[in-house]
């Protein structure tokens, strides 16, 4: 019996080293077999990627615009703070909060992982685990927001936070105009996952924001 070829045997035996292939491996697989509705999946990862974790962070964004105290309790301690809505757990402790502000923006990365406050931002986004935005936005922060969509004003200082297991950071952002008669909850509606993370500003009511 002739022996199969090594590129021929590699390609069954071997594992891929990347957690996102292995787990894409997994996922079709389990599809193929008709353990798992790729529709139910999909709406799956939504939930936590998009709506759960995200509007989580947005209740704290919303409640630090309307209640200076609280505000200061997020800057001073970032974990307490997010812990009186009952945000906490595993990927949350140690969590620094971040202002952004007229005249300094913020972003944040991890540049050794994928480090993420879960609890409050759900799923890390593919993009923000990739090797490109991970190395670039230490080295290059104005160019990588740029070829995401915001374009900030040279006069803006840009302060890049490079998270890890001990210390990881939430960015508070902006309030934008037109949002002074607006209630918290209406407030919360504007907050996006990528403004949390710095890498967009919240939109005004008015440039197509929730009113």
């Amino acid at each position: 019996m002739s022996q199969p070829s090594s590129d021929h045997a590699q390609d069954h035996t071997d594992v891929p080293s990347d957690p996102a292939l292995r787990v894409k491996a997994l996922e079709s697989l389990l599809v193929e077999k008709g353990l798992v509705d790729p529709d139910a999946l999909d709406v799956l990862v939504d939930t936590y990627e998009n709506r759960v974790g995200p509007r989580n962070g947005a209740q704290v964004v919303a409640r630090a615009w309307v209640d200076p105290a609280y505000k200061q309790r997020l800057l001073d301690d970032g974990t307490e703070a997010m812990a009186e809505f009952g945000y906490s757990g595993g990927q949350g402790e140690k969590l620094t909060v971040v202002e952004n502000t007229s005249s300094v923006h913020n972003v944040i990365v991890c540049t050794l992982c994928s480090c993420y406050p879960w609890p409050v931002l759900g799923l890390p986004p593919t993009w923000y685990k990739s090797a490109a935005f991970r190395s670039r936005t230490v080295i290059d922060p104005r160019g990588v927001l740029s070829e995401l969509g915001l374009e900030l004003p040279k006069d803006i200082e840009v302060r890049v936070w490079d998270s890890n297991a001990a210390s990881r950071y939430f960015v508070l952002p902006e309030r934008p105009d037109g949002t002074d008669s607006m209630s918290e909850a209406g407030l919360a509606a504007l907050v996006t996952r990528d403004a949390m993370i710095g890498v967009a500003k919240v939109a005004s009511p008015t440039a197509g924001g929730v009113s």
